[in-house]
């Protein structure tokens, strides 16, 4: 059973409170880690964690407010000052990269490991990392400033051997590889072709995980999350406040949890909170009269996404 988990490391908004780090989360798919976003006081959360930084190798960037990259460079100069030596991939609007540059350039300081950018862009979804296991593509929100969510997706898995079937009609190590592609059994001898699914057994399904960032109630994302397995939508603001979550293009605990049921995900966590909300409560009330299995991003929350069949 491979994992798939999401470790959340800050869900305040605009700035970190005593209680609350601005956004931030680790993602961990098969002990592969994928930090996404990275506000004030990350690096000190992924040292409570015990997450070496050498493990990190790629960082999504959803948008340039403050509260989701100011962690990010003191994180690089910390890995600089650790001997890092590998590449670290960077996803994130094209004018990070520029602030990155001036901020190396004026402290007189460079990164002895190669830092290889990404740009992405708010217009249009695009695919901006896959790798064997998983595909990551953009989610286009809509916020003040151009912004993007990111969707996560295990790509599908090789059918598992029935060691039975297999003991049982004898079949060679050399044609596992092909079953485990789903291609049938050709007895050399006899010509008889075996069936794929009496040899093998169904996968367990891909899992996905959405991140939908800041953003105004936005039915536009709906297609592409669809039947996704957690999504987190940021709610800023209790439905009280709607007025004002739409003049600042961010959502409330209602809006995020009827995205969640219009989408048929099968879980949603929400964050991002206002700091004017002491007790959060009332915004868990709110989601779940809407979308009952909704639970807080509250820091240091894991959330995982069992294998199922």
């Amino acid at each position: 059973m491979t994992k798939f988990s999401v470790l959340i490391l800050g869900s305040a908004s605009a700035s970190p409170t005593l209680n609350r780090n601005p956004t931030s989360q680790l993602l961990n798919i098969n002990e592969q880690y994928y930090l996404i976003d990275c506000g004030e006081g990350t690096q000190s959360k992924l040292r409570e964690h015990k997450v070496k930084f050498q493990r990190l190798h790629h960082i999504f960037i959803s948008h340039l407010h403050g509260d989701h990259y100011l962690g990010l460079i003191g994180l690089l100069q910390t890995m600089h000052l650790l001997g890092r030596t590998i590449d670290l991939h960077l996803y994130g609007p094209p004018q990070l990269k520029e602030i990155i540059d001036l901020h190396l350039k004026y402290s007189y300081s460079a990164l002895r490991y190669p830092l290889i950018f990404h740009p992405t862009q708010a217009v249009q979804s695009e695919i901006i990392f896959e790798n064997n296991q998983i595909e990551v593509s953009t989610i286009i929100l809509k916020h003040r400033i151009p912004c993007t969510g990111f969707l996560f997706k295990e790509k599908s898995k090789p059918r598992v051997i029935n060691p039975d079937a297999i003991k049982l009609h004898c079949v060679p190590k050399h044609a596992i590889n092909k079953l485990k592609n789903g291609e049938d059994y050709i007895v050399f001898d006899t010509k008889k072709v075996i069936k794929n699914e009496v040899l093998t057994l169904k996968p367990a399904k891909s899992r996905s995980y959405a991140f939908c960032s800041d953003t105004k109630y936005c039915e536009s994302i709906i297609p592409q999350i669809t039947n996704v397995d957690l999504l987190y939508h940021e709610a800023t603001f209790m439905q009280s406040e709607e007025k004002r979550a739409k003049e600042t293009y961010h959502s409330t605990a209602e809006q995020a949890a009827q995205v969640a049921l219009k989408a048929k995900a099968k879980s949603l966590i929400i964050g991002h909170f206002s700091n004017r909300y002491l007790k959060l409560d009332n915004l868990l009330n709110e989601a779940r009269f809407v979308f009952k299995n909704t639970e807080l991003a509250l820091e240091n929350s894991v959330f995982e996404i069992k294998e199922t069949q």
